[in-house]
């Protein structure tokens, strides 16, 4: 059997949540993501080209809501210090002081979104990184 080819279409990762507007709304107006496909109890939004998160009503979705978040949405922008002046005048739950980790190559800070996950917010320090 080999693996099928082809290039891949579209990649989406999903949250689930208690409540979906208010993470609607975070996503939508905080971090400015557009709405790409909306499936009623599931949101998915565009992130950058060919990237996606998917919010998820866990009363519907295929796995149920956590209080524990063991992952971390990550998004690289040009200008990390315009997102950070943003986010700390939002006064934004987990927020982090900006921080700069040589080892991988960015400068990053993090803070929650509505429900716990957390998202950090880079950019690259080496010019040798492409993405």
């Amino acid at each position: 059997m080999t693996r099928p080819e082809g290039p891949n279409t579209l990649a989406i990762t999903f949250f689930y949540y208690k409540d979906l507007p208010r993470a609607m709304a975070f996503y939508e107006d905080v971090l400015g993501l557009p709405l790409a496909i909306d499936q009623g109890w599931s949101k998915i939004y565009r992130v950058a080209e060919g990237a996606h998160i998917g919010l998820v009503d866990e009363n519907h979705g295929m796995n149920s809501w956590t209080s524990e978040k063991p992952v971390q949405f990550c998004i690289r922008v040009p200008d990390v210090d315009a997102w950070y002046a943003y986010v700390e005048a939002l006064g934004l739950p987990g927020q982090s002081e900006l921080f700069v980790n040589d080892e991988i190559g960015i400068r990053a800070f993090v803070f929650d979104d509505p429900e716990g996950y957390q998202v950090e917010i880079q950019t690259s320090t080496r010019d040798d990184i492409l993405l």
